[in-house]
Formats: structure tokens, C-alpha cells, sequence
């Protein structure tokens, strides 16, 4: 009886030791660090910048060197027929769907290094983690790297079938064709049904990211809980008038289109500001003609966005701008007309538990946080159609992304990789 406890002593001991506890696991942050260092010079401009745009050489370049990080990390790794990576790390119990984690490392033509690898190096960092603490997780993880998402979430949006052949054909900023630009990072655009993902395929998905905005460092806040990804909704808006004589046609009887269109783009942020809210509304582009200096102009064509988390509410502002725009046209005997333009992007909520969790482990580690939405898209607004997504903001300093001038903090950096890693362990332990 004697030697039956001491064995199952040592038996005990030896799980505790072979599987630490992990609420006190941290991150090598130096590390995250070194590894955005080095993927920023894959695709560096002179400028600063970086053009590691989808499909690039520069994009081939850095998946490269992130698959020989990945398989280093004992991952085994894949690419998808959509060139999504995958590097995937077994779970002990089979029956569980994984978890998956990570964002991409493409970029904007001349944009920054901290949009997309900041959430990729760092969810690399989480298997490094877990590796040199002997952790194995219930739930295989998968560490994904979504292929050209600076061009329109294309690989995510493939795991939910979204991709059309008429997509395909599409020139993408690398200059390349779509399906040219799939298959020169190893995936076949013939075969894209076989990457569509079912609800349920995956137990969460959750994305770290820099906030891209301004709110975190304003109010000096640590972690943001994304709520949501807005929707979008584009509308070009045409402005008919009278094109005539700039000398000779008097004021008062002038069929002005760009005096009326001026109206609109007042109106519009009339509308936007009138509600409580987050939404916000653009006029981001304006085209006259005939574009004279000694003609009025006859045409007007103003693009015009709103975004909002609610879709009910971008059409509500809408339909105030519509009328708004009824009363201008009346008034300035000009014709106004509206044609919605592009692909609307729905809003896509995140899941509230695994919001808790994420908010779970930032009290766990201290850290200070609000509650935001996204303004801008992501690959986990495209995965939340088939699964719980979360999504975790870290500050950018200035606001400032897309630009050379991106730049997060280390220390932000850091803590929102150790808030990604609790979460993950708090999601596979299902608590």
C-alpha cells in the first residue's frame, strides 16, 4: 500500500511537471520584436515603407521566410488552394474542433509593418510559448495566414466561399490577374471549393491587430475588446445640371451641379452627426465636368460611403441623406440620382464569450481596456460567418496606419500577445 501512494505521488508529480500551470506563461516579446524587424526589410521601400502587396514578389518573399518559421516552430504547415497558410499543432483529444488564431502579412502599396504581422508573429510566438512550456493543449491549434488581405480579404473570404469567378479575373495591385496571383503562392484558383469552411470546423478564431485609429492612445488604454466589424455600403451619387458660359450666364439663373453636390457633402455630414453613435460618413471622391475654369459644371459624381456596425442603421442615414438630397435638387433645379456601388460589406459582430475571455485575461495580466468597434475590415469579419471570432486591438501610436508611419509600441505589442496566448488557453479550457 506503501509503494501504491509513493507511485502515485511520483505519477502526479511528474504530470504537474510534464504540464506547467499557464496562468503565469508570458511571451518573449524581444522576440516579436526581432521577427517584425526582419519581415519589415522583405518588401522595404526607400521611403520606409513597405510594398509586400498580395502576390508580389515581395508577398512570396515573406511567406517564405514565415513558413521556414513556422515549420522551425515544429507546425506542420500547409497552403490551401485559396495560399492561405496554415500551421497546425496537434491537440490531445481528436474529438475537439481547433482553435485558430493569427491575421497576414501582406500590405498596402507604400504602407507600414505593424497592419497584419503584428497578430501573425505574434500568434507564431503563442506556438513558441507553448513549445518551451512543455503545454499541450485539449483543442489542435491552427495558426492561419490569410493570403492577400490588403486586396479585399481574399483568402479568408475563400474559406466562406466567397470568392466569384468574375473575383478571379480581377487585377489585383500586385498587377497580376487574381487566379495568376493565387497560383504563384502555390494555391489553384480551380479548386477553391475545396477551401470552404462549415460552421463549426473551428471551436473559436481570434485575431490580434493593431487598432489602427487613435482611441486606445487618446484615452491611454491598453487592450480594445472589439465588439464588431462595421459594415460598409458605397453609393455613387450623380448631380445633373446645366454646363454654360462661366462669363456669361448669371448667377441667378445657373444650373450649377458642383454648387448642389456642395450641398450634398455638407448634408451628408449633417445626417451622420445628427445621431448618437459611432458611424461615420464619407464623400471620399468627387469627379466634374466638363472641368473647366470658364464652364459651370454640368456633372457631378460624388462617391459616398457610411459605416456603421448596425446595417439598419447605415440604411436609416441613408434614407435621411436621400431626402436631404430631394430637397437640394428641387432647390438648385438640378437632378440628383443615387446607384449603389461595389460589394456591401456586412457588419459582423464578435462572440460575447469569447469577448469575455479576452477581457478575462487582460484583468488577469492588469491591463487596462475598452470596449470599440472596428472601422476598418479584416479577415475575422469574413471568418465570423463560420465561427466565434474575437478580436483584439493594441494601440497605434498617432492613429496613424497605411502609412510608413505605422508604429506600435513594443510594450503594447507585447501585452496583447500575452492577452492572445490567455485567451487561447482560456478558450481550449472552455472557461
Amino acid at each position: 500500500m506503501k509503494y501504491t501512494l509513493l507511485a502515485c505521488l511520483f505519477l502526479a508529480s511528474s504530470a504537474t511537471m510534464a504540464q506547467p500551470p499557464t496562468s503565469n506563461l508570458k511571451i518573449n516579446q524581444q522576440r516579436i520584436q526581432t521577427r517584425l524587424l526582419e519581415l519589415s526589410k522583405i518588401g522595404a521601400l526607400p521611403n520606409g515603407a513597405n510594398g509586400r502587396v498580395g502576390y508580389s514578389k515581395a508577398d512570396q518573399e515573406g511567406r517564405t521566410y514565415f513558413i521556414g518559421l513556422m515549420k522551425k516552430a515544429g507546425l506542420d504547415v500547409s497552403i490551401d488552394f485559396a495560399g492561405n497558410i496554415i500551421g497546425r499543432r496537434k491537440g490531445k483529444n481528436p474529438n475537439l474542433k481547433p482553435i485558430g488564431f493569427g491575421s497576414h502579412i501582406d500590405s498596402v502599396p507604400n504602407g507600414g509593418n505593424y497592419d497584419g504581422p503584428v497578430g501573425s508573429i505574434s500568434g507564431l510566438e503563442l506556438i513558441e510559448t507553448l513549445n518551451e512550456n512543455n503545454i499541450v493543449t485539449e483543442h489542435s491549434l491552427e495558426l492561419i495566414i490569410f493570403a492577400n488581405e490588403e486586396g479585399g480579404t481574399v483568402g479568408s473570404g475563400a474559406m466562406i466561399g466567397k470568392i466569384t469567378p468574375a473575383a478571379l479575373k480581377a487585377v489585383t495591385q500586385s498587377g497580376m490577374m487574381m487566379a495568376d496571383g493565387i497560383r504563384a503562392i502555390g494555391g489553384n484558383p480551380d479548386s477553391l471549393s475545396k477551401v470552404v469552411r462549415k460552421k463549426g470546423d473551428l471551436t473559436a478564431f481570434v485575431e490580434l491587430h493593431i487598432e489602427q485609429g487613435g482611441i486606445l492612445m487618446t484615452e491611454n488604454q491598453q487592450i480594445g475588446i472589439v465588439e464588431g466589424i462595421v459594415g460598409i455600403e458605397h453609393w455613387d451619387v450623380t448631380v445633373e445640371g446645366t454646363p454654360n458660359h462661366a462669363g456669361t450666364t448669371p448667377m441667378n439663373i445657373r444650373r450649377d451641379a458642383l454648387l448642389a453636390a456642395s450641398k450634398l457633402v455638407i448634408a451628408l455630414n449633417e445626417v451622420v452627426t445628427s445621431h448618437e453613435g459611432r458611424q461615420v460618413g464619407t464623400v471620399g471622391k468627387i469627379s466634374v465636368e466638363p472641368g473647366a475654369y470658364n464652364v459651370i459644371p454640368g456633372k457631378v459624381v460624388l462617391g459616398v460611403e457610411i459605416r456603421d456596425l448596425s446595417y439598419d442603421k447605415i440604411w436609416m442615414l441613408f434614407r435621411e441623406f436621400e431626402n436631404k438630397a430631394k430637397e437640394i435638387a428641387k432647390a438648385s433645379e438640378t437632378t440628383i440620382t443615387f446607384a449603389q456601388s461595389g460589394v456591401p460589406v456586412i457588419p459582423a459582430l464578435t462572440a460575447k464569450p469569447v469577448q469575455d475571455k479576452i477581457i478575462g485575461a487582460a484583468k488577469a495580466l492588469g491591463l487596462s481596456y475598452r470596449y470599440m468597434q472596428s472601422g476598418a475590415g479584416h479577415d475575422s469579419q469574413e471568418i465570423a460567418q463560420i465561427a466565434p471570432v474575437g478580436m483584439i486591438f493594441i494601440p497605434s501610436v498617432g492613429g496613424i496606419s497605411h502609412s510608413p508611419k505605422e508604429f506600435s509600441k513594443g510594450v503594447d505589442i507585447g501585452n496583447g500577445a500575452n492577452v492572445l496566448l490567455q485567451t487561447m488557453l482560456a478558450l481550449d479550457r472552455g472557461n
